[in-house]
């Protein structure tokens, strides 16, 4: 059990790798020593197993891409709004996965890609994720939920999105169930800053992304209680919705796919701290096809063409 094996590792101090798919249906749980950088590759909280010079070239990634249908989208955005409307869920992550070309192989797509964390898996996926889900350090636990996103070239792009409202519920509502997340392992939660701003990069391009840091405190045996930590707080509250429970289940229902390791977390345990994000940016291969999975938070008030395009335009490798 991948739950017993984390508290294992973490109380006695051993580092590790952990990668856990969405459905949970799939977890991996390595010791450092264990991992085969001929097959896996990770770089997260500047732990990494590999030579960040090995691809380095900065050159464009192309990638050749066939977005679903939008009156495709739209059917799969309609079934959504029926549940919100109905009270169902108050917000919900919709996202499709899109059949595209990469112009690079996934492994080069790892060293080529600029990511806070990054992640490759050997004819499975890379993932170069902005996210962080967790970190662990010292007794402290915190969560770092994204939400919120506006092209930066906008002129007053800042102030624009923190002016949003649909953008603030959206923010808020996701604030509010990491606090809730993390009064399950945590005491004494709080929200040490609220809806700060700052440019991810998006392509050769950037955008500008609005996040918050819910923090509290953990027990003293909290090392050995690393993977019950971890398995209470999935999936991640800030790519499912809120309530939680049921807004799974809807998700399950309207989207078109299985999710896999899309939207699941990856991390690492140096021992001591752990560090982890959530798996967005996200390009999984399928036998010889390669499929970029995206999406977004979807409300009463969303704009089915606005969510649509924002979709698609989360659809690039992160290069500089």
């Amino acid at each position: 059990m991948w739950i017993n094996e984390m508290n294992r590792l973490g109380a006695s101090r051993i580092p590790f790798l952990f990668i856990i798919d969405y459905e949970m249906r799939h977890p991996t749980v390595l010791p450092l020593p264990a991992v085969d950088p001929r097959r896996i590759l990770y770089a997260a909280g500047g732990i990494s197993n590999c030579g960040e010079t090995d691809a380095r070239g900065g050159r464009p990634v192309a990638l050749a891409s066939s977005p679903v249908a939008y009156d495709l989208y739209m059917e799969s955005f309609n079934r959504l709004q029926r549940h919100l409307r109905d009270g169902d869920s108050y917000l919900a992550n919709l996202t499709f996965r899109t059949p595209v070309v990469p112009g690079a192989g996934l492994r080069e797509i790892f060293f080529l890609s600029r990511a806070r964390y990054r992640l490759w898996w050997a004819d499975r996926f890379v993932v170069f994720s902005p996210e962080c889900f967790i970190r662990i350090e010292a007794g402290k636990i915190a969560a770092f939920p994204m939400k919120g996103t506006i092209d930066a070239s906008i002129p007053g792009a800042r102030e624009t999105l923190l002016a949003d409202e649909k953008e603030l519920a959206e923010h808020l509502t996701i604030v509010d169930l990491l606090r809730n997340d993390l009064s399950i392992v945590a005491r004494n939660v709080r929200v040490e800053r609220f809806r700060y701003a700052e440019p991810i990069l998006a392509g050769r391009s950037a955008i500008i992304q609005t996040s918050s840091e819910v923090c509290g405190e953990l027990p003293g045996d909290y090392h050995a209680r690393i993977g019950d930590i971890v398995a209470s707080l999935l999936p991640a509250g800030s790519v499912t919705g809120a309530p939680k429970k049921k807004t799974v289940e809807i998700i399950s229902e309207v989207e078109d796919y299985s999710r896999g390791y899309y939207t699941g977390v990856f991390g690492i345990f140096d021992g001591n701290a752990l560090d982890s994000a959530v798996m967005i940016r996200f390009i999984g291969q399928e036998g010889n096809e390669f499929y970029y999975k995206s999406g977004g938070g979807i409300t009463v008030y969303s704009d089915p063409r606005a969510e649509y395009e924002e979709m698609v335009r989360k659809i690039y490798v992160p290069v500089a």
